[in-house]
């Protein structure tokens, strides 16, 4: 069939074909279909949409257009946990050890931060030596010794996915639910794994801003991860002001190594004991939510949370002694805060502008290849509802001294809004979308 015709039905605002859209993906990875016949179907897409059909069969085209992890002969089960991306969000480095710890096997795919959003990557290469270019073979090694591992995409991992995403980010085109969806879907589905807790930010810091526009997503994620065997669930959770108060590489490593310890941040704590125990009650490993709760606070109360995650790190090349001695890690020689500018109550803390501030002192990337320096970012001092005085440190900067502090200082600056009165504070987890 020709690519103009596939084009032109979408166009119209036509449903493709499970045939049409096979089409279309073995054109992207063989290479068929030429860059501007690709965008056009993208755009058409996203003006279009499409149905929930058409958006199951190009998961189902993009999985099929490489890889799957071949984990038979593991125990399992095997299950894992997937962010929509945020700012502070080490949930990831604590839930996997966390969840292995619990009998279960996590083998998770994850990838580097773009924009103001923190890349779970960039987080654990912030440690001397932790390697996340596995091979296969190395996975099931790791998955066989520790049971979890954390590594990146393989090239043969859902190749159509690595060209579509490419295209979206210079096109204009990476708002579309189906798009989003698919390209989640098929790099989870591909794990081989049986169970997925979907972690969907909502708010300034968050790639969704609106609850509704998250719920949709998260709908249609989870109709996917059905249509496919997984047993799918979804989490809607706040994302206005940063999670926990480190943001940057090494800074987040520091905060999550404290969560497995059994402290770390209160929301960090919440949020990580949440999504671990739905994955525990969704990979079978726990009757319900309290048995769940309970092995996972058991977990981290042994400290035998805190252990997995040290031999995760030394199978994967990584400096383990990080797990006891921080100073192992990364960290910058300046620092500077930004001091409340009168008396009253934080009542905004915008995570999207920290973010920003911490790319800006170089924790993470404008655009794809920008070097991403370990040490630097951005420490929260004060949470929104805390009582300020005049000149209270608000957000604490780790910086170098190469001219890239104005810039992040005054971002931070904006992202503070000081009050009279306290603020209401909504819940962290907003809803289950199941």
């Amino acid at each position: 069939m020709r690519a103009a015709d596939v084009i032109a039905a979408k166009r119209d605002g036509g449903a493709l074909s499970r045939e049409e859209v096979a089409a279309f993906v073995r054109g992207v990875v063989d290479g068929s279909w030429p860059d501007y016949q690709v965008s056009a179907l993208l755009m058409a897409i996203v003006w279009r949409g499409m149905t929930a059909d058409e958006t199951a069969w190009l998961t189902e085209a993009m999985v099929e257009s490489g890889d799957t992890l071949d984990l038979s002969g593991l125990p399992g089960p095997f299950v894992d946990k997937h962010s929509t991306g945020g700012v502070g969000d080490k949930t990831s480095l604590v839930v996997a050890p966390l969840v292995a710890a619990c009998g279960g096997m996590v083998p998770m795919m994850s990838g580097r931060g773009l924009g103001h959003t923190g890349g779970t990557l960039d987080k654990l290469e912030a440690i001397p030596g932790f390697r996340t270019a596995l091979s296969v073979g190395d996975v099931r090694r790791t998955l066989e010794a520790v049971g979890c591992c954390i590594v990146a995409q393989t090239d043969r991992i859902a190749p159509a996915d690595r060209r579509l995403y490419a295209l979206r980010d210079v096109t204009a085109t990476v708002e579309s639910v189906p798009l989003i969806s698919a390209s989640i879907m098929s790099k989870k589905i591909a794990e081989g794994i049986g169970a997925l807790v979907l972690d969907v930010k909502i708010g300034a810091g968050a790639f969704m801003k609106a609850v509704d526009r998250g719920r949709e997503l998260a709908a249609a994620m989870v109709r996917i991860g059905a249509r496919a065997g997984v047993r799918t669930e979804a989490a809607l959770t706040a994302m206005d002001a940063p999670l926990g108060r480190a943001v940057g590489n090494a800074l987040e490593v520091v905060e999550a190594v404290e969560t497995l310890a059994g402290g770390g941040p209160a929301d960090v704590r919440t949020l990580t004991v949440e999504l671990a125990a739905r994955m525990l009650v969704l990979a079978g490993l726990a009757r319900d939510d309290a048995e769940a709760h309970r092995r996972v606070e058991a977990a981290l109360g042994s400290g035998e949370a805190l252990e997995r995650f040290r031999r995760m790190v030394a199978e994967q090349g990584g400096d383990p002694r990080v797990a006891e001695d921080a100073a192992r890690l990364p960290s910058a020689p300046c620092r500077t805060a930004v001091r409340a500018s009168r008396a009253g109550f934080l009542a905004r803390l915008d995570a999207g502008l920290v973010g920003r501030a911490a790319v800006a002192l170089g924790a993470g990337r404008s655009k794809v290849g920008d070097a991403v320096d370990p040490a630097v970012g951005a420490v929260v001092r004060a949470r929104p509802g805390e009582r300020l005085a005049a000149g209270d440190a608000v957000v604490e900067l780790h910086h170098r001294d190469d001219g890239r502090l104005d810039e992040a200082r005054r971002l931070v600056e904006q992202a503070v809004t000081i009050g009279d009165e306290a603020p209401l504070v909504g819940p962290l987890v907003l809803e289950r979308v199941a």
